[in-house]
């Protein structure tokens, strides 16, 4: 029995030196692609959801009390500046500026009457001047009905377009109730809200006289075909979001864009000098990257390095590797630290053009 045992035992260390051995060998015999760095001007794009808004949205209310009489626009209808949108029922408007008229009238006549009878030093002066100043009492009551019955014709303040109807016709009215709302999109701002950190980076960078320029993303997911330009930052950070918002004037010469629509602001941003390697030769341990260096003897090392901005297939390296380093780019999961290994040097630019690479 122990003879039986004995021998299973050697059976087994045998297999399992054989393993090893076979093992060892399969890895020796792995010819490994290494490549390295490279060092060229590339340009990443940051996305930011926006909000579009029109340079001019304002709210349309009645000024007056009354019916509404007629409506001259439709909704979704682009209207120019003065051009007469509703009309409330005038009839009371033009009786009280037909009474104030004739007060006008009749005070204008005894202020002239008075005025010759005081030439001929038939009355006072002070009787003259209180007749003058009932005529001008008189003349702004006029003037006061007369812009009352003017509120009955609301007009255009600028050129826009028409939002939804919030009365109908015949609507009775009350003094400020809300009829629609008018957009002007001749141009559009776009709001976006951006990280302190960036935005200490733009200010940092930016030339005093230069604009930063924008392009927009619509809903669709299409682009739309005009550069937009950063003109205002608010003043004041939001605390809880710890994000500044910016905005973007766009021209909108078609009137695509509409007031309350959203999307993406894509901000460019060229790196010079930048040092890229492809992403799949790195690998991450506990939220850190890392890379197999070869040294001079062939043999990897493992290598932090510190990515400072992530592209399609792409890394940027701010720390950790030089240009001249060689890197592993496949079998990572095959080589173990310390070991010596068989490679094939793959020149950069060749691998970088087997990548979605999007630097210049």
């Amino acid at each position: 029995m122990k003879k039986i045992l004995s021998l299973a035992g050697v059976l087994v260390l045998l297999t399992h030196t054989s393993c090893n051995s076979e093992k060892h060998e399969k890895k020796e015999n792995v010819n490994f692609v290494v490549t390295s760095p490279i060092i060229q001007d590339t340009t990443i794009s940051k996305e930011y959801v926006c909000q579009i808004h029109a340079i001019q949205h304002i709210e349309i209310r009645a000024l007056e009390k009354g019916y509404l009489q007629n409506i001259y626009v439709d909704e979704g209808q682009v209207v120019k500046e003065g051009q007469l949108m509703f009309r409330i029922m005038p009839i009371l408007y033009n009786a009280e500026v037909s009474r104030a008229k004739a007060e006008a009238d009749l005070a204008e006549i005894e202020y002239k009457n008075t005025k010759a009878l005081a030439d001929s030093n038939i009355v006072s002066k002070n009787e003259l001047a209180m007749a003058k100043a009932k005529f001008d009492k008189a003349k702004a009551q006029l003037q006061l009905a007369e812009a009352h019955l003017g509120f009955t014709e609301i007009k255009a303040p600028f050129t826009g377009i028409m939002d939804k109807f919030h009365v109908r016709l015949g609507s009775l009215l009350d003094e400020g109730d809300l009829l629609t709302t008018l957009s002007d999109n001749s141009k559009m701002w776009v709001y976006f809200n951006v990280p302190e950190a960036e935005y200490l980076d733009y200010k940092s960078s930016v030339h005093k006289d230069s604009l930063l320029k924008v392009k927009l993303q619509m809903a669709n997911l299409k682009m739309y075909p005009f550069t937009g330009v950063v003109e205002t930052i608010e003043a004041d950070f939001n605390n809880q979001t710890g994000n500044i918002a910016f905005r973007a004037t766009f021209a909108n010469p078609d009137l695509l864009l509409r007031h309350g629509e959203t999307g993406n602001i894509i901000v460019d941003k060229t790196l010079e000098d930048a040092l890229i390697i492809p992403q799949k030769a790195t690998f991450e341990v506990l939220n850190k990257k890392y890379v197999y260096v070869v040294d001079k003897d062939d043999i990897v090392r493992p290598r932090v390095v510190e990515v400072a901005e992530e592209l399609p297939d792409l890394y940027v390296i701010r720390k950790g590797l030089k240009v001249d380093d060689k890197i592993l780019l496949e079998g990572l999961r095959l080589v173990e630290d310390n070991q010596k290994i068989k490679y094939t040097f793959e020149d950069p630019k060749k691998v970088m053009k087997s990548l979605k690479l999007y630097a210049e």
